[in-house]
């Protein structure tokens, strides 16, 4: 069984880092896992912050996510919040999420949200996004490689997998964009 995970709002904001995250469930490298409320928060952001971007389009965005991961969804850990203890107390509810899902990992950008001494008590880790994909591309290289391939062909323009590189090097994933430029 795969390793099991939840993706923080803070790493399905940026397009790229989240098409890379879901692809990586999707090839069944991890069991990922969210909740609405991490999915909430995280298309909440995005309307806030890009007003030019269609609704439609947003919410259909959140659709395919679910789709194409029908197992991701955590329910059930709203009684847990009120028993966490994290520097920023609305980050509880990812934690909850994680405790409820039987997760391992936290993959979020906001590190200083879930230090580890508040995490070992669960058995349970914090990894940025670029750290959580060097791990992936440690796996199989491969199949992270043809999931870049993947996004590239998939835009309604296809772009090359330098393109995409050089995205995810400005989406802040310097080092998986990095390792994967030298094992091409």
């Amino acid at each position: 069984m795969a390793f099991a995970v939840v993706y923080d709002a803070c790493v399905l904001y940026p397009s790229i880092t989240r098409d890379l995250l879901i692809r990586v469930g999707i090839e069944r490298m991890v069991r990922v896992h969210w909740s609405a409320e991490i999915l909430d928060e995280v298309f909440r952001n995005i309307v806030a912050n890009r007003p030019d971007l269609d609704p439609v389009a947003l919410h259909r965005t959140r659709e395919l996510m679910q789709k194409a991961l029908p197992n991701a969804m955590v329910s059930g850990y709203e009684p847990l919040i009120a028993g966490i203890d994290l520097p920023d107390p609305d980050d509880r509810h990812v934690l909850a999420a994680v405790i409820a899902a039987n997760a391992q990992l936290i993959v979020t950008d906001n590190l200083k949200h879930f230090p580890a001494g508040k995490l070992a008590p669960f058995g349970v880790e914090a990894r940025g996004a670029d750290d959580f994909l060097v791990d992936q591309i440690h796996i199989s290289v491969v199949t992270v490689r043809a999931i870049v391939t993947a996004i590239g062909v998939s835009r309604p323009n296809p772009v090359s997998d330098g393109q995409i590189l050089a995205e995810m090097e400005r989406s802040g994933l310097i080092q998986s964009a990095a390792l994967l430029r030298a094992n091409t």
